[in-house]
């Protein structure tokens, strides 16, 4: 009996173990979510049929939790967030890194840009965060920052 109970406590440490997340930056979010962590996840994000790598954004004071899917095209690349409470996409060119809509090609999978949830002054604001492209730690770094602020009645 006492092997049947270390076997399945060691076996439930181990799929623990397995599920969890490889933290990649924390920050100040300068919000009243406090403080993020962002973590790369273990499994990719489906959209259209095509596997992205993803990181996950949570937050100190909410149950909010952001998923940031990394997309390339022939421009640059595109960050796309997605949350119970509002979806849009960051892009990355050679000329500026910032916010958009979500293209209407995510509306098939369910994702939009809800009017409704979106902070519009905040929004023409992060239209152009930094120039230039940066890299996708950067990136993700500015979107756990600055992301919360485009959610209205945060």
């Amino acid at each position: 009996m006492k092997k049947l109970i270390i076997t399945a406590l060691l076996t439930v440490a181990f799929c623990n173990a397995s599920f969890s997340r490889e933290l990649i930056a924390e920050g100040k979010s300068n919000s009243a979510l406090g403080d993020y962590r962002i973590e790369m996840t273990d499994t990719p994000v489906t959209i259209n049929g095509t596997e992205f790598k993803a990181f996950v954004i949570t937050y100190q004071n909410s149950p909010l939790e952001i998923k940031v899917a990394v997309t390339q095209d022939t421009n640059g690349k595109k960050y796309i967030v997605l949350s119970e409470k509002l979806s849009v996409q960051y892009v990355c060119n050679a000329n500026y890194f910032g916010v958009e809509r979500l293209d209407k090609s995510f509306e098939k999978e369910g994702y939009f840009t809800a009017d409704a949830s979106l902070n519009r002054n905040e929004y023409f604001h992060q239209k152009a965060l930094t120039s230039g492209q940066g890299c996708e730690l950067d990136n993700t770094r500015l979107i756990a920052a600055y992301f919360p602020m485009l959610i209205k009645d945060i």
